[in-house]
């Protein structure tokens, strides 16, 4: 295989933000309306960057983009391999494991919308851009987007024999190489091939318990990429990636506070609110006790053996395929298809109290399989009117067969320290089976009424179907007791845009844009009766009312975007952690809609050409989220009311800073990079919980570069000041607490080689 990547590479990078020729800002086009335009004649917040600005980051995964717009914040809860997205845009999104929860901030991958959070912090890999769509995307975007919408885009087969191959070393035993290469088989087929290995021998974090590091991880992928341009107006093109990750469990550490029945029982108390029992973020207790002998895993290694031998392992396996025809009927209209299938096989054992005692652990196999066709016309003309618009059919289905093994049975059953309990463990199975289908037709316009006022109105309309099935501890279909179908429900929502651009001139627009964006109910993917599992939650929708500025001054050598936005957030998802007398854990999870929201905000953006040798990024956000109610009646009939609450993931300012210095050199070009990312001080979790709750952070990343030819050397860092913050907390039922905490600093060189014929 490395004979492969060793031979490959990809064309010249996509041009940077700034033309230093032209002494001027580069035209960003994004694709953010399904058709292509300028960044700075789109009537919505949007921001982007380039592929040469995405390589210069050193991206592994999109958390590394997170700095590319205001109020974003993008994190790995840790719940499980694979990397279990918590996307926040403007303090809207999810951070939970579980598949029935449909993402809140799309993940849209060469057309595809990912419906799973599992497997959503897509690879740095030949990535040709990246968009972060904010505020609700109901009419283009539709699937679930309340949020907005992550689009990215990977580069195309160019026809031309070359390519790029790059390789790195880093701390931490990490060693990578990836390339991408292009070639002709005739005048209309062209071949893309793609292989990417990254090897990190040394996790992150020390493990107290097991003494040994915990977090190492092996990525593999292989991709191939067909482009057909079988006549002058028709282009198909054929993409596959296989992608296989073998990796330790992610490790959470254990920060339970005194009044807590892990601490008053156990002994297992943190410090105070900013540690962990261990005394350190990073060091991490769990991995002990011995669980119950399981079924063999499909690997056939018992979990025995896989706790013993490889310590807490697990996997994360994806396939893509996407299909796509593009039509130019004729100079005015042209007809998209889209089929996507995107497929994950995963299997973890997971140590979730943190503590040196097995307690709560879990084994979660599953799978998750989705199909989507897109039909798309657009209609330009050149004319005054311009509209895109189709259909949409979408289906998935996900099986999780987990297993609980408790060993806190002392503190439910009221004799805490009692040796006949805590020998005790619960083997509790419980396998859930979710299906989705979801249609949904959509259309966006614009008629230009004057050359500067140009009105757009969008819609779509939406109809989902679900179906849950649960066997094990709680079975939806039992003929003794009456049940003889699995719970269904079905949703249908109408989402509108309206939208009002002026041009003041060539180089400043005003806009103003109402949305609406719908997220479908479901059924609790994680139940603890047969009522809760028969009981659907409803959907939630967001009002989004915003009005910006777009403007290119001084010669387009500044750019100055801002926006000013207001959001109704209605039917609130939530996921409350209850107590309960129907679960051996004393515990359950529910879903509902108690609460209603105001989320408004300011954001803004800057990008500036110095001069020929520097230009500078920045960006700012500030944010004020409140929940208008949040009241709910717990499982013991008490009425809860968490309106005073703060929202999770929604600090008050985001920022960023980017400048890059270039300048010629021996022959070659050098330029110098850094970062700093200010993330203010939030909770990690919905209760709010202090020793869950991150300071400010200020994340400095930097590089120094030297290309000559066609190589390029770089030594580069990554989170430079060690910041430590949580990247995820949850609080089970007053039991214990637990979180994940950002990777430290990093550092490593890296050498790339491009290659043309």
């Amino acid at each position: 295989m490395f004979a492969a990547i060793a031979a490959a590479s990809v064309g010249l990078s996509a041009p940077t933000v700034v033309n230093a020729q032209a002494g001027v800002l580069e035209e960003i086009t994004v694709t953010a309306r399904k058709r292509e335009e300028s960044m700075q004649d789109v009537g919505l917040a949007v921001s982007a960057l380039s592929e040469t600005e995405i390589q210069r980051q050193f991206v592994r995964d999109i958390q590394d983009l997170a700095n590319i717009a205001p109020n974003v914040i993008i994190d790995d809860t840790g719940q499980g391999p694979g990397g279990t997205a918590a996307i926040y845009i403007r303090g809207v999104g999810i951070a939970d494991l579980e598949k029935n929860f449909d993402p809140a901030v799309g993940v849209s991958v060469d057309g595809v919308f990912i419906g799973s959070t599992a497997g959503a912090l897509m690879r740095g890999i030949d990535i040709a851009s990246v968009e972060v769509l904010r505020g609700p995307q109901g009419t283009l975007f539709g699937r679930n987007t309340v949020g907005g919408i992550i689009n990215i885009t990977r580069t195309q087969p160019t026809g031309e024999l070359g390519g790029r191959f790059r390789a790195g070393i880093e701390n931490y035993d990490t060693w990578y190489m990836d390339g991408v290469f292009n070639f002709a088989v005739t005048d209309e087929l062209a071949v893309k091939l793609t292989a990417s290995k990254r090897d990190q021998g040394e996790g992150y974090y020390d493990n107290v318990t097991r003494r040994g590091d915990q977090g190492r991880q092996d990525y593999e992928q292989l991709g191939a990429n067909f482009l057909w341009n079988p006549t002058d107006t028709l282009e198909l093109e054929y993409s596959y990636i296989r992608e296989r990750l073998d990796q330790d469990t992610p490790p959470l550490v254990n920060a339970t506070r005194p009044d807590q029945l892990f601490c008053t029982v156990y002994g297992y108390c943190s410090p105070n609110n900013d540690t962990t029992i261990t005394g350190d973020r990073r060091a991490v207790a769990g991995g002990g006790g011995e669980p119950p002998t399981a079924p063999a895993l499909e690997t056939n290694v018992t979990l025995r053996d896989q706790l013993n031998d490889n310590f807490m392992t697990a996997f994360f396996d994806t396939d893509t395929h996407i299909v796509e025809a593009r039509w130019d009927v004729n100079d005015a209209l042209k007809f998209d298809y889209i089929f996507g299938r995107w497929e994950s096989d995963e299997d973890s054992l997971q140590d979730w109290d943190g503590t040196p005692d097995l307690l709560y652990h879990t084994r979660r196999p599953g799978e998750w399989k989705q199909d989507s066709h897109e039909l798309r016309l657009t209609w330009d003309d050149g004319g005054a009117f311009s509209m895109v618009g189709g259909l949409f059919v979408w289906d998935s289905e996900y099986e999780s067969r987990m297993r609980s093994y408790i060993g806190f049975l002392d503190i439910i059953n009221g004799a805490p320290g009692d040796p006949t309990f805590t020998s005790l463990i619960a083997d509790i199975p419980q396998t859930t089976v979710q299906k989705t289908d979801s249609i949904a037709g959509f259309f966006e316009a614009d008629y230009r009424f004057t050359d500067k006022w140009t009105l757009t109105l969008g819609g779509r309309y939406t109809e989902d179907e679900k179906e849950s099935q649960q066997y094990g501890e709680v079975d939806t279909v039992n003929e003794a007791e009456g049940r003889t179908s699995h719970p269904q429900e079905k949703w249908d929502e109408f989402t509108p845009k309206v939208g009002l651009r002026y041009n003041v001139d060539d180089n400043i627009m005003l806009y103003g844009t109402y949305s609406r964006g719908y997220r479908a109910g479901g059924f609790n993917g994680r139940v603890a009766s047969v009522v809760e599992a028969f009981e659907p939650y409803d959907p939630e929708t967001i009002d989004n009312y915003e009005i910006g500025i777009k403007s290119e001054l001084l010669d387009r050598r500044l750019r100055l975007n801002a926006t000013i936005f207001n959001m109704d957030y209605k039917d609130k998802q939530e996921e409350l952690q209850l107590p309960s007398t129907e679960t051996d854990t004393g515990q359950k999870t529910v879903v509902a809609n108690p609460s209603t929201a105001t989320i408004q905000g300011i954001e803004l953006e800057a990008m500036a050409y110095v001069n020929e040798n520097l230009s500078i990024r920045a960006n700012l956000g500030y944010l004020d989220s409140s929940y208008d109610d949040f009241v709910f009646t717990d499982s013991e009939g008490t009425i809860v009311d968490f309106s005073n609450f703060e929202f999770r993931r929604a600090p008050e300012f985001t920022g960023t800073v980017d400048a890059t210095y270039e300048w010629d050199v021996a022959g070659g070009n050098a330029w110098a990079r850094a970062s700093y990312r200010y993330i203010g001080e939030h909770f990690t979790n919905a209760t709010n919980n202090e020793e869950l709750k991150n300071d400010s952070q200020g994340i400095v990343d930097a590089s120094i570069n030297y290309s000559i030819n066609n190589v390029q050397l770089s030594l580069f860092g990554r989170n430079l000041t060690d910041e430590d913050g949580y990247t995820h907390g949850y609080e089970v039922a007053g039991l214990w607490s637990y979180a994940s905490t950002r990777p430290p600093r990093t550092y490593g060189l890296e050498v790339v080689y491009n290659f043309n014929n």
